[in-house]
């Protein structure tokens, strides 16, 4: 038994990830989410918590490529793979066009959904090239927003599409 959590020993697991191109281990207990382990274990607040159901797509992150809700998925689950955050899309100082579709479109404003949308996008970009604004819409209905109205953050998303397909040709 730990004597810290009172968990038995044998429902804690060692994991090995690669988050954001950095090799992470931890020793996490069997029911911890893949959220409170990047957020608690790692210090990667950008993902962010919000309805801890999977609904509002705040805690979303690419887990080899996809998009996944971190508050539904345990910390074990993710062992050997390779999950992508916030945190991760910037080269240097240099943002993701994602990122810097929402800055200059103003596609936030509280922020807190800006995580999960800006993944939910760069995924979105990864598997279609030139979407339309319907196509935007329908791979961001699972992330909500209060704030927003989702005008600016679709014209984000159009942005981006624009300068990736650009930097593909």
């Amino acid at each position: 038994m730990d004597e810290i959590t009172g968990v038995p020993a044998a429902t804690r697991h060692a994991i090995s990830v690669i988050v954001n191109g950095a090799p992470r281990a931890a020793t996490v207990d069997a029911r911890l989410s893949l959220l409170d382990c990047l957020r608690e274990a790692w210090g990667l607040t950008g993902t962010h918590a919000g309805c801890e159901h999977g609904a509002c797509g705040a805690c979303t992150v690419l887990l080899d490529d996809a998009p996944v809700r971190s508050c539904l998925l345990l910390a074990v689950q993710a062992d050997g793979a390779r999950v992508t955050t916030i945190e991760g899309l910037a080269a240097g100082d240099e943002l993701h066009p994602v990122q810097q579709g929402f800055w200059a479109c103003h596609g936030l404003q509280c922020g807190f959904c800006t995580p999960g949308m800006v993944l939910t996008a760069v995924d979105l970009l990864a598997r279609v090239r030139d979407p339309s604004e319907a196509e935007i819409r329908e791979a961001l209905a699972g992330n909500l927003c209060m704030c927003t109205g989702y005008e600016n953050i679709v014209r984000a998303v159009r942005w981006a599409a624009a300068r990736v397909a650009w930097a593909r040709t």
